[in-house]
């Protein structure tokens, strides 16, 4: 790909995460994400700055953050007042934002360079426990036995604590399901587009939990507590249920084993209670792997199978990431429409679950969900 061709590439992708984060019926908080975003696909400034990544590394969400952390740091006026702080409102749209943000990319030009090559775009997002619960729920309706999570590209590790938060699913027909810790200072909520989630009818339960992840963050580390925060959408929602998370995970934190999952998952499911149900789950991890190690896992989750019983749960966008993807991580069949859905309307996270007992595989769609957790839709058939 020449350089005229990643350019137009990272446009289309920012273009694309723009509409994914906030298409025309989303929440007014999603404005300042989406308005990010077209501003990089659209403004030769930001768009020059994100055409130097690498397009392996994410250039719009790379410099999404970038432009984060030095906002936060410095605290330009007036392009600081558009983003929120947590537990604070959405600072309102208005025609000032685009200009303050361009003077100061064009201003901070060389910084947002630097901080581009040397970090990642790591995206800790909390919200997507409310995905991943309803399968925890009807997993744990059809079997008894002990629950040991192993979560795959933790990170901050924030998703190995999901039993400790609160849930509200609020339904098409004005009721709310509400589960979890009544007390946790983590609120998630969601709205249901369509279908009924199901919730835990008791409090989900963990007899083992341990993270896995190429690179485990710190999060009592400030500078990378500072970029985690930046990697979050400016959504005040988005922004506060973070740092309410951060603050559980510092706390208690859980074992997080370094490594390549392909190389030491089975060690650590071989070093699990051996009565307990092994439940694997992959939030926005799978979709960023090359097709030959998303083979190979595949290959891997069949191999452990063998041994012992287990789930997969993934929480992951269609393949390859962008217009042009058609699959799940976990090889689901999907609706057509949802193949067209993705190409014109952006990508969304598709709620799969794969179940292996007694050596034998079976796997569903169950939903899909917004990416920053603002909504769900549940199709499965309970």
């Amino acid at each position: 790909m020449d350089g005229a061709e990643h350019r137009a590439a990272v446009a289309a992708q920012a273009g694309a995460v723009a509409t994914a984060w906030s298409p025309p019926d989303a929440p007014a908080n999603w404005w300042l994400t989406a308005e990010t975003f077209r501003a990089i696909a659209e403004d030769d400034v930001l768009l020059d700055l994100a055409a130097a990544v690498p397009a392996e590394r994410l250039p719009p969400l790379v410099l999404s953050a970038a432009i984060r952390f030095l906002v936060t740091g410095q605290r330009p006026q007036p392009l600081v007042g558009y983003f929120p702080q947590p537990g604070g409102p959405q600072p309102p749209r208005d025609d000032g934002f685009r200009p303050a943000l361009r003077a100061f990319c064009r201003s901070q030009a060389d910084a947002l360079a630097r901080l581009c090559a040397a970090h990642r775009y790591q995206m800790n997002e909390v919200g997507r426990c409310l995905d991943v619960l309803p399968v925890l729920a009807q997993l744990t309706a059809a079997d008894p036995r002990p629950l040991a999570l192993v979560d795959l590209g933790t990170g901050a590790g924030l998703g190995l604590h999901l039993d400790r938060y609160r849930y509200s699913y609020d339904l098409a027909d004005g009721a709310s399901l509400v589960t979890g810790d009544p007390g946790s200072p983590v609120a998630l909520s969601c709205a249901v587009r369509s279908g009924r989630p199901p919730v835990p009818e008791r409090p989900i339960t963990f007899s083992a939990r341990v993270g896995v992840d190429t690179e485990p963050l710190d999060l009592t580390d400030p500078p990378t507590a500072a970029w985690l925060a930046a990697c979050v959408p400016p959504e005040a929602g988005a922004v506060s249920r973070f740092a309410a998370a951060a603050a559980v995970a510092r706390g208690d934190p859980a074992p997080v084993v370094r490594g390549d999952l392909l190389a030491v998952l089975p060690a650590v499911v071989a070093g699990l209670p051996a009565d307990a149900l092994v439940c694997l789950v992959d939030t926005y991890v799978h979709v960023f792997l090359p097709a030959d190690r998303r083979a190979r896992f595949d290959a891997l989750v069949d191999r452990i199978g063998r041994d012992r019983d287990l789930d997969w749960i993934s929480v992951d966008p269609l393949v390859p990431l962008g217009p042009d993807a058609r699959a799940t991580v976990q090889g689901l069949d999907v609706p057509a429409e949802w193949i067209r859905d993705n190409r014109e309307q952006g990508v969304f996270g598709v709620i799969g679950r794969v179940s292996v007992r007694r050596g034998v595989r079976t796997g569903a769609v169950l939903g899909r969900a917004h990416p920053g957790s603002a909504w769900l839709e549940w199709t499965a058939q309970d």
